[in-house]
């Protein structure tokens, strides 16, 4: 009995070491590498966006596979809070950092621009992802343009959005979507959906049989990231619309638009 109870502790003392290696490698190992190639990125972006060779580089111009053609910032997580966003979401560009879905729209364009994020490990871009509120700006930032998105009211809030949050400074141009034929009336600033759900990042959300025209679309970013922290059995999506859009211009960057948008 003493050797069968020495030998189940010895099972578990193996695997609690194995668990804690997983945990130290998810967690640090895995964020150490993508901090090192986001970095890279990063600093490529940039000479190619510095480098003058505006013909290589237009917004419209479809990015390969992999490629970082956009920077993404969230002001209330702080003012250094920037990755680059790559084509396509496989685990090489997601490991880099944030990853925009293939054919959904660009930034600034009608439609739905699509970007997925993992929420832990390999640089957890997307780990504080449930603390956005509504109103809470997120800016992409192209070779040319700042793109600011807002996301939208939650579901409980769109009653009375006009005389609460609404009336904020900053909602302004901020209000639940609602249109005659109820394309929208799924579109909220949250929302918690199964993995299947990629119909979340269609032209209109949830709507992937939508007949809805382009020029009638609204502008709005969806971010996607597994619900909850550790697992993947749901996604959590953010949804935000186009309210502002800002050409850059010599001597001016990021810090100047904070100021701008009241979010310094």
């Amino acid at each position: 009995m003493r050797a069968i109870i020495r030998g189940f502790g010895e099972v578990l003392i193996t695997l609690g070491l194995v668990l804690l290696l997983f945990v130290v490698y998810s967690l640090y190992v895995t964020n150490w590498k993508s901090g090192n190639l986001q970095r890279e990125a990063s600093a490529a972006l940039e000479e190619e966006w510095t480098s003058g060779d505006r013909g290589e580089r237009q917004l419209h111009s479809d990015p390969a596979d992999g490629q970082s053609f956009a920077r993404m910032y969230i002001p209330s997580f702080g003012a250094d809070w920037s990755f680059t966003v790559q084509e396509g979401v496989g685990p090489a560009a997601l490991e880099v950092g944030p990853g925009h879905y293939k054919d959904t729209a660009m930034p600034g364009e009608p439609g739905n621009v699509g970007v997925a994020g993992h929420r832990v490990g390999k640089g957890a871009p997307f780990n504080d992802l449930d603390l956005l509120n509504s109103c809470d700006a997120v800016v992409l930032e192209t070779a040319d343009n700042f793109y600011v998105y807002r996301v939208l009211p939650m579901q409980d809030e769109v009653d009375g959005w006009a005389e609460n949050q609404g009336a904020q400074e900053r909602c302004d141009n901020v209000a639940p979507l609602q249109d005659e034929q109820g394309e929208y009336d799924e579109t909220f600033g949250r929302r918690i959906v199964l993995p299947d759900r990629g119909d979340a990042v269609a032209p209109v959300p949830y709507k992937a049989d939508s007949e809805l025209p382009p020029a009638s679309q609204a502008s709005l970013l969806t971010l996607t990231t597994c619900h909850p922290q550790f697992s993947d059995a749901e996604r959590m999506i953010i949804h935000s619309v186009l309210t502002n859009q800002y050409r850059k211009s010599e001597g001016t960057g990021y810090e100047d638009l904070l100021a701008a948008i009241g979010e310094a």
